[in-house]
């Protein structure tokens, strides 16, 4: 796994081990960050269930002001914070050792982008992602990352889905305020 470009360009990052463990293929994550390069220089960005971290790294690569990092796991906590030590960005990273719902209820920051791709099949991602809706700023973009098989509404309040890409097993969706659709 390595940053794809901006100041960490070429950068390996540690990934963590397992079979529970599907980090964001690197075409994925490419396609995620083209279609929102002009919406991160200067932004705050949510990598919510964060693992090795690699969005939120991505994210401040290219320019995002800051990036919280939220995992339940101390694994996953410990390899966000040597990723971001490697790459020289800790400086404008948070980064929480806590589960999601927590987070999401307890957050007073309003965020720019959220990154999200939750465990597999467990009811999380409906569960939590009405909240991810409650932390933003009218002007965000949020992006999940889930199984092509795994529901979600294209409508949550004022957030509508934007669009929606198909990459063999999962889906990459986009939402955005209806004003900015």
């Amino acid at each position: 796994m390595r940053v794809i470009t901006g100041e960490a360009r070429g950068r390996r990052l540690i990934t963590l081990e397992g079979e529970d463990v599907r980090p964001t293929t690197e075409k994925v994550k490419e396609a995620i960050f083209s279609a929102i390069q002009f919406d991160i220089q200067g932004r705050r960005f949510l990598d919510l269930f964060a693992g090795s971290g690699q969005m939120g790294i991505e994210a401040l690569s290219r320019g995002a002001e800051s990036a919280t990092f939220v995992d339940s796991s101390r694994r996953a906590v410990d390899i966000v914070r040597k990723n971001l030590n490697s790459v020289g960005f800790y400086d404008r990273a948070k980064v929480l050792h806590t589960d999601s719902l927590s987070f999401l209820e307890m957050n007073s920051d309003m965020y720019d982008i959220v990154f999200l791709d939750p465990p597999y099949g467990t009811g999380l991602l409906q569960e939590v992602l009405p909240k991810v809706f409650e932390n933003v700023k009218k002007t965000a973009v949020i992006i999940v990352e889930n199984p092509e098989n795994e529901e979600i509404f294209e409508n949550y309040g004022e957030f509508m889905l934007d669009r929606q890409k198909h990459y063999g097993k999962i889906k990459v969706s986009m939402y955005r305020h209806r004003d900015f659709v």
